[in-house]
């Protein structure tokens, strides 16, 4: 089940759980967990993109293992709030892995990457190591606004 809203998707969760953030490209897929408690997103592994099967694959094997409850998507919505083509993909990719049996939550992605870069700059990371970083990075900025959300939503 899609859900666009925080409260919609806390209604599934009463008791929290673990959550997967999702920063989906065209060529990588950013993952990042929170705790069980919804207090903090950290990065997680980055899956290049293949085929859908295969990335699919990764994404379960991640989502397994750390006994996921749901999963949030990030929504690549433009600045005036309108979508766009890569809103577009984000949501045919959260429509094909609803399957998976997990309640998906879209979350406004705006500027999270920008967010995730600034704070490597701070943290005084080459620019080479933010290139490797920045999708992750990108998905724990776009997992920690949802649980924010979802823990005022309590």
């Amino acid at each position: 089940m899609i859900f666009q809203t925080a409260s919609e998707f806390r209604k599934l969760l009463p008791e929290g759980g673990v959550l997967i953030g999702l920063d989906v490209g065209s060529k990588t897929i950013g993952t990042a967990f929170c705790d069980a408690g919804w207090s903090f997103a950290s990065p997680a592994t980055l899956i290049k993109r293949r085929k859908f099967s295969q990335d699919k694959v990764s994404l379960t094997e991640l989502i397994d293992a750390r006994k996921t409850k749901g999963i949030i998507v990030g929504l690549p919505l433009n600045m005036d709030g309108r979508q766009s083509p890569r809103s577009q993909a984000s949501k045919a990719f959260a429509k094909n892995i609803e399957d998976m049996g997990l309640p998906i939550l879209m979350w406004d992605e705006r500027l999270s990457t920008v967010a995730a870069e600034r704070a490597m700059i701070e943290a005084d990371i080459s620019r080479a190591k933010r290139a490797e970083r920045i999708d992750n990075a990108a998905a724990a900025h776009i997992l920690q606004g949802a649980i924010d959300a979802l823990v005022q939503n309590a």
